[in-house]
This record gives structure tokens, C-alpha cells and sequence, in this order.
């Protein structure tokens, strides 16, 4: 059996990446040793970047919504003895604190993980993507042409024979340890018992919102999460590891703090929290991703929303290599790009997690990111895919507010009229390669065209002032050229290269500049 992708994990970083690559044409299987997606909730939220990933898949971004309009759209965090404490520390509340909207068409969604995983296998079976759950990794083997793998499924073992693999197989990454990948940071942290349960706590809180509270009292620490949008709350408590005889009801009620509440205990199950960072991303023709990249504590609630990113990123940079519009040494910039964002977020989850500790067990830890934000829709690319300015200072974060155009930054957005109807910039992105050229520089559109024709690239070339219409008049400010100006963006929204002005030779030069970003050298 051959396909062109084999990713081994289903949950998030493996189901986003079936889902783009299926979307984009790529023949894709996915294995999964478990019978299905999460049962349990698991991390809350989807954040706006990786909406902004995988809402170019029709109808997508509407079923994810959904979810989220069905739990409610507020949230808040607070530190409490428990559900009951009259004077519970708000850390954080929506209503108090919205979301920016004016920076992202994309909603910030507070929707639970094994909603989401649901909605992405739908979608991902709909597109032609070959997903087998109870289906498991036997072994791997690559050579310089491709990977062969063994798979295993109700007793009968399959070879795979694949061009690229995504270890997207959480944590304790079994195709990491065989590929004896190095790993970094904090190691495990704490060990967390998962309840599930169902229970009338209306007198307590809204049972529609998803709010996460982090409980500290006379006999356990954890942290409980009310409202999953699951039919159910989750209880977790921290323990040592070795225990293995828990109270589930006794442990809720402790929790709720109500001592004859009527529980039903719906599921249990443990988790570990650990920061652990892999040190490369790649090992020949296999890319890791989510957790067997980088584990991090869930304080933050960026974990997630991460490992959707590197599933949506590196199927992005395989279609192009898969389909002949990039060369080989082109996936290189994955591991380039993603690993020190990956180590950024992290480690101000860690840092998150130390802020909630006692100082004394803080030491060693990180200082958390002083703009959060930023860290969500501010993060920049540094590789042999982005053209660098001269000038570039090779940070990691800018601030998404006052966005500057700059190669190996996501492309702001900017509301545009299109014949009539209202879209984002970000509307243009996703399907292969977009020239944004000023109200001056019909020559770029020209050359766009000769060169997409040319070098077999997917590109698009559009001019702002003809069928796009600056509605706000600030696509200039934003992406940081003048009116004769032009902007290439690759297919996930972040600008590669662009140019001030007019160039004397528009088409050699955007040639020259796209050969050198897609490894065609």
C-alpha cells in the first residue's frame, strides 16, 4: 500500500493535518491506536490563529462556530478552595477582556478539544482523507526515497509505504524515541486524575459557560472546568503519579463544595503535565508535531491551539513539495519556522504555570511573555522561506496591533470590498501564493501572471483599487509599502517578501524572489 502522507495520531496536530492535506488534493492516511477522538474534553479553546489556518476548508470554520455559540461566549478564570468560595481570584474574564475583533475576521472560539476533533474527522473523511481508528505504528523504517511503515489493525498487520511521515503521536512520542530524537525543558511536571462527571451545579454557575477554575484547599490541588459543552464538567486533581485509589463522587464534591451533591461519574482518566521540547522538528522524511514536538503545562490554554497550527503548517509546505511546486530542501523551513515558536509558547505556558505557584517552586522557571497577544497573532518566522529585510531584528514577537508588513510576519488584516461584497485580506490566503500589489503597481499583477505561468506555482496576483477595494484605506500602513508597491504571502497568511515600490524589473525580480523561496535553486 502507498500514499503520499502517513500520520500516526489523531488528535489535533494529525487531524489538522489530514484535513489541509485532503483539502489541498494530497492523498493522506491517518492511524490512531485508539477506537476514536477524545471522549473526554480536554483542552479548551481554539485560538485565532489557528481559526485563521483552517477556515479557508469550507464550512469549516461554521461548524467550529457552532460549537462555541452552543457553550456560550463567555469565560472566565479564577483561583478558588472551590466552587462554593464566596471570594473566589478572577484571573481572567471575556466580558472584561474581549478579544480584539477589528484584527481578525477569525473568532477566538472557547471550544472543547473532543467537539473540535469530531467536527476536523468529519470534515477530513468528507475530503477523502483515509483515517483508521484501533489502528496502530508497528514499526518504521525510511531510506533517502521514502518511509516504510507496519501498521496493525484487529490482529493484521499492513505495510505502508509512504513518501512522508507526521509523528503527530502525543507526548511520549514513540516515533521520536525510535528515531532518537533529543528532547529538552522542565521534563513532567505533575500528574493529573480526569472526572467526567454530570451534575446540577445551576446554584453555583452557569452551566453554559466554559469557565476554568484552579482549586486550592486543605486536601488537594486541580482544576475544574464547568460548562465543557460535552453534557459534562470535568474534575481534575493533581496526585503523585503512584496513586491509584481515587473517590471520584467524594473528590467532586470536595471540588464543588457541596457535601451531599448528586453526582454521576461519566468517565476518568489520567493525564501528566510536562514540558518537554523536542530539539529538531524533522529527522529525514519524517515532521514532528503537537505534543511529540512540544508538551507543555495547559495554564495558558495555548497547547492546543498550537498543535493545530503545526498540523495545518506542515501540510501546507508537503502539497507544495508533494505537488512539484517547491523543492525538497523547502521543508526544512517547518522545523526553521515552528520549533522556536513552539519553545516560545511553551515556555510562557510554564511560566503561566509558575505564576500560579509558590515562589519558592518557581526557580528556574521562565518570565512569563509580557504581551500575551502577541504571542497568538504576533509570532514571526525566521528561514530560508521568509526574504528577510536588511534591517530585520530577528524577533520572535511584534506587537499584532500595530502590524509593519515585515517579511516573516502574518499579513494584517484589512477589510476589502470585492464587487460588491465585504471580505478580509485574509480571505485570499490559503490556496497557494498571493501578490498584493498597490493602487500603482498594475506592472506587479503583470508579472505575477508571467511568473506563476512560468515557474508552475500556484499564485495569485491581485492590485488593491481594482477588484479590491481599500474600504478602510489602510492596506499601505498596514503591509508597509507605497502605492507602487507589492507583497508576496505564502499560503498560511505570512508575508515573504515585498517590495516599497516599483522595480525597473518587476517579473525577473519576483522570479527570483519566489525560486529562492520555494527551494528551486
Amino acid at each position: 500500500m502507498e500514499v503520499p502522507v502517513l500520520i500516526v495520531g489523531g488528535g489535533y496536530a494529525g487531524l489538522s493535518a489530514a484535513t489541509m492535506l485532503a483539502w489541498r488534493g494530497v492523498d493522506v492516511m491517518l492511524v490512531e491506536r485508539h477506537a476514536s477522538t477524545s471522549i473526554q474534553p480536554k483542552a479548551f479553546g481554539v485560538n485565532t490563529r489557528a481559526v485563521e489556518l483552517l477556515r479557508p476548508v469550507p464550512g469549516l470554520e461554521e461548524e467550529l462556530d457552532r460549537i462555541w455559540q452552543g457553550i456560550g461566549e463567555s469565560m472566565r478564570i479564577a483561583i478558588a478552595s472551590s466552587l462554593a468560595d464566596p471570594a473566589p481570584e478572577i484571573l481572567f474574564d471575556t466580558s472584561t477582556a474581549p478579544f480584539p475583533t477589528h484584527l481578525s475576521p477569525a473568532p477566538d472560539l472557547g471550544a472543547p478539544q473532543a467537539e473540535v476533533e469530531r467536527v476536523l474527522r468529519r470534515k477530513a473523511e468528507e475530503l477523502g482523507a483515509d483515517l483508521r481508528f484501533s489502528t496502530e505504528l508497528v514499526s518504521l523504517e525510511q531510506d533517502d526515497d521514502g518511509v516504510t511503515a507496519l501498521i496493525r489493525a484487529d490482529g493484521v498487520e499492513t505495510t505502508v509505504r509512504a513518501d512522508y511521515v507526521i509523528a503527530a503521536d502525543g507526548y511520549r512520542s514513540p516515533i521520536r524515541e525510535a528515531l532518537a530524537i533529543p528532547t529538552s525543558g522542565k521534563g513532567v511536571l505533575s500528574h493529573l486524575y480526569a472526572i467526567m462527571f454530570d451534575a446540577d451545579l445551576s446554584d453555583l454557575v452557569n452551566e453554559r459557560e466554559v469557565t476554568l477554575w484552579y482549586l486550592q484547599n486543605d486536601t488537594f490541588t486541580g482544576v475544574f472546568v464547568t460548562g465543557t459543552g460535552v453534557g459534562a464538567h470535568v474534575l481534575g486533581v493533581n496526585h503523585d503519579g503512584e496513586t491509584t485509589d481515587f473517590d471520584a463522587v467524594e473528590l467532586v464534591r470536595l471540588g464543588v463544595g457541596v457535601p451531599d451533591l448528586d453526582v454521576t461519574v461519566l468517565d476518568t482518566t489520567t493525564f501528566t503535565t510536562a514540558h518537554i521540547l523536542a530539539d529538531t522538528y524533522r529527522a529525514g522524511r519524517v515532521f514532528l508535531a503537537g505534543d511529540a514536538a512540544h508538551t507543555m503545562p495547559p495554564t495558558g490554554g495555548q497547547g492546543g491551539s498550537t498543535a493545530l497550527q503545526d498540523g495545518c503548517d506542515i501540510a501546507w509546505r508537503l502539497w507544495l513539495v508533494i505537488s512539484g511546486q517547491a523543492g525538497p530542501s523547502f521543508l526544512d523551513s517547518y522545523d526553521a519556522e515552528r520549533r522556536p515558536v513552539g519553545e516560545l509558547i511553551a515556555d510562557a505556558q510554564l511560566a503561566n504555570l509558575g505564576f500560579r505557584m509558590p515562589p519558592a517552586e518557581r526557580v528556574d522557571y521562565p518570565e512569563p511573555i509580557e504581551d500575551p497577544f502577541a504571542a497568538i497573532l504576533g509570532c514571526r518566522y525566521h528561514s530560508a522561506a521568509i526574504l528577510s529585510e536588511p534591517d530585520d531584528d530577528g524577533s520572535l514577537l511584534e506587537d499584532p496591533r500595530v502590524p509593519t508588513g515585515r517579511p516573516g510576519g502574518r499579513a494584517p488584516h484589512v477589510v476589502l470590498d470585492w464587487d460588491g461584497r465585504t471580505i478580509s485580506t485574509l480571505d485570499l490566503f490559503g490556496s497557494g501564493f498571493v501578490l498584493l500589489a498597490g493602487p500603482y503597481g498594475q506592472s506587479w499583477v503583470d508579472a505575477g501572471r508571467a511568473v506563476r505561468d512560468q515557474l508552475g506555482v500556484r499564485l495569485a496576483p491581485h492590485r488593491i483599487g481594482d477588484e479590491l477595494l481599500d474600504v478602510e484605506g489602510t492596506w499601505l500602513e498596514r503591509y508597509g509599502v507605497g502605492k507602487s508597491g507589492a507583497v508576496l504571502v505564502r499560503p498560511d497568511g505570512y508575508i515573504a517578501w515585498r517590495s516599497a515600490g516599483a522595480d525597473l524589473d518587476p517579473a525577473g525580480t519576483l522570479e527570483s524572489a519566489l525560486v529562492r523561496l520555494i527551494s528551486l535553486l
